[in-house]
């Protein structure tokens, strides 16, 4: 996956409970790793498919998991949690055994009766979470799922292209005459809608129709410097000089900021959503003890250790960030600071009503 994306959810920390977001998310693209002969007792375990965001994979991780287990993996990926549902929703839980949806995403499939309750005596490494991501508000005690990834929603920019350097959401307001039709943002309504939200002094998750109007407003305003909505497709466009600013899951700015010295992200210093992403198995998932496999390998420290160096995403678990390099462990953008993640909030989930209006405006706004 080429990003962390759509994610959401609610820490503890220092005290202090922060709702943190989807996770949500969101990636490079996933590789069909064909199975290589084996004599693990797990290769009659067959295929895995896997439903994630871009960039929690690459071919070295698919490569790794089928050698140590003999399970071929097939791994899709989506750009939204909603259309993750959707297609959960439309039968595709009759085929994946492992999904990746975020914090208020795992609440939602919980009150649908979608996910399986996950057996603890089979999940090998859970006792290696940090305490805060152990009782999680979104899923008490983590029955349905296990929170894998974690980050900040942010903006990414060139900085020999912009300047001075973009410091909060109003600078998307404030700058929007120098930034036509050069600004990117997420494919994501609460997302978008939320970030504008919190430029207002507002919650990520208001059920205020007339605040909901307002931020709609705000963006009808800021329409003619956005290009597009995308959540994956703005990186090329970014380095290639065509984009200037873009919202970034934290994860796939840092891969960027590797690419390119120039590039710079930020955490909005007004606060922006936190997420957390998740590992899930659905109820009908075809191949549930694939999934436990998946998520046992994912999960062991030394494994993760790799894959978090290789695809610089924040872990849930305390060991393996222990075992990272200094220079990822004092990363701020990676792990930003407790006093900007306490202005961070989780987008949680709102009832059928509000999320009408929101996906309302929302159609509104990128319809035109």
């Amino acid at each position: 996956m080429n990003s962390l994306f759509n994610r959401r959810w609610f820490l503890q920390m220092s005290g202090s409970a922060l709702a943190a977001s989807a996770l949500s998310g969101c990636r490079r693209g996933f590789a069909d790793i064909q199975a290589s002969p084996t004599t693990s007792p797990a290769s009659s375990s067959g295929t895995l498919h896997v439903y994630t965001w871009s960039g929690y994979t690459d071919d070295q991780l698919l490569q790794n998991f089928e050698q140590a287990t003999g399970i071929r993996v097939i791994a899709d990926i989506f750009d939204s949690n909603e259309t993750m549902l959707a297609k959960m929703q439309a039968g595709g839980g009759n085929t994946y055994s492992v999904i990746y949806p975020s914090d208020y995403m795992v609440q939602q499939m919980v009150e649908l009766n979608m996910l399986s309750e996950l057996d603890r005596s089979k999940l090998e490494h859970i006792n290696t979470l940090q305490t805060k991501f152990q009782n999680p508000v979104y899923d008490s005690k983590n029955q349905h799922s296990i929170p894998a990834i974690w980050g900040t929603t942010g903006l990414v920019y060139n900085t020999k292209q912009v300047q001075p350097s973009i410091t909060d959401w109003d600078d998307l307001w404030e700058r929007k005459n120098d930034w036509k039709r050069r600004l990117t943002l997420f494919n994501d309504v609460r997302e978008v809608m939320g970030a504008t939200l919190r430029s207002m002094g507002k919650s990520y998750n208001t059920t205020d129709p007339l605040l909901i109007e307002a931020a709609y407003n705000q963006l009808v305003q800021l329409k003619p410097a956005i290009v597009n909505f995308t959540t994956d497709g703005w990186r090329d466009q970014v380095m290639t000089g065509d984009v200037l600013v873009a919202m970034a899951y934290s994860s796939d700015a840092i891969a960027l900021m590797e690419e390119n010295p120039d590039i710079a992200y930020t955490i909005p210093a007004s606060g922006s959503s936190l997420w957390v992403d998740t590992m899930a198995i659905p109820r009908t998932a075809p191949n549930p003890e694939a999934a436990y496999a998946w998520i046992n390998y994912v999960l062991n420290p030394q494994n993760l250790t790799g894959i978090v160096e290789r695809l610089k995403f924040a872990t849930s678990s305390k060991a393996a960030t222990e075992l990272l390099p200094a220079e990822l462990r004092n990363n701020k953008n990676l792990y930003p600071p407790q006093n900007l993640l306490e202005k961070c909030e989780g987008i949680a989930p709102v009832d059928d009503k509000t999320a009408e209006l929101y996906d309302r405006y929302w159609t509104r706004l990128t319809s035109v």
